[in-house]
């Protein structure tokens, strides 16, 4: 008698509509690449057209598919505007998001806004918009939030970057809750530093480089490769019953 082995569930995203926010470069542009390699149509979403442009032509030239939407997130109104006027996405990686290390008590009420009108006031309305869309058109969806390793532990000189991450953390679980019934599911990923044109420059101070190889327990900092796996994973039928969860790509550091 022959046994029936179970089908793994399929990686491809043959067919999905994926949108990419911060999409120009690092970690969104790896994101929208790592999804046109999956078979998705990919949007490239960020505010310098020049970059969208360049990595939608590379996506393009490698044999994917894709195509841009030159906004500024932090215009809610626009944004939804856009989303609205196209088709519903199925695959949404909400990363757009920045940084201003420094002391606590040397933060400003700029640094403050900053930080916490891109990376959380923006992001919340931008998933809304999508959200309101795939419900429209009574679509499941697979929705990722960009979150960090510091939505899971704190860190010097990184109180509002934390602040904005455990809120995304906090958004990410009640979206899921709220929109499971409707078959769209909500994760979060979370990486530890990865070298990004955002980053590398800190990377220049030794101390600061020390500190973070001393904590990043598999000895390297990390590399955009080493979050596209995750992307597609969480965006696939693979991850068909994963929601509310945040898959922490940290080489170790949260874990001691």
């Amino acid at each position: 008698m022959m046994t029936a082995l179970p089908n793994t569930p399929s990686f491809s995203l043959n067919g999905k509509r994926a949108l990419v926010t911060g999409a120009g470069r690092g970690i969104g542009l790896a994101a929208a690449a790592a999804l046109a390699q999956a078979g998705a149509h990919v949007t490239l979403c960020a505010r310098t057209e020049s970059e969208i442009t360049a990595g939608a032509t590379a996506i393009r030239e490698a044999g994917g598919k894709a195509d841009t939407l030159c906004l500024d997130v932090m215009n809610a109104k626009k944004f939804a505007e856009a989303i609205e006027a196209a088709e519903p996405y199925d695959i949404f990686v909400n990363n757009a998001g920045t940084n201003r290390p420094k002391p606590m008590v040397d933060v400003s009420e700029d640094d403050f806004d900053a930080v916490m009108n891109l990376n959380v006031r923006a992001a919340y309305f931008a998933a809304q918009a999508v959200v309101r869309r795939l419900l429209q058109a009574k679509k499941p969806g697979s929705i990722i939030n960009v979150s960090s390793q510091m939505g899971h532990v704190g860190s010097p000189n990184r109180t509002i970057y934390c602040t904005s991450k455990f809120a995304i953390e906090g958004l990410t679980k009640a979206m899921a809750v709220e929109l499971a019934p409707h078959g769209i599911r909500v994760n979060s990923i979370a990486p530890t530093f990865i070298e990004t044109p955002m980053t590398r420059p800190f990377f220049e101070n030794e101390s600061f480089r020390k500190f973070v190889l001393d904590k990043i327990k598999l000895g390297r900092i990390g590399q955009v490769e080493d979050v596209m796996g995750a992307i597609v994973f969480l965006a696939s039928d693979a991850a068909a019953l994963i929601t509310g969860s945040s898959l922490v790509v940290d080489g170790g550091w949260t874990a001691e």
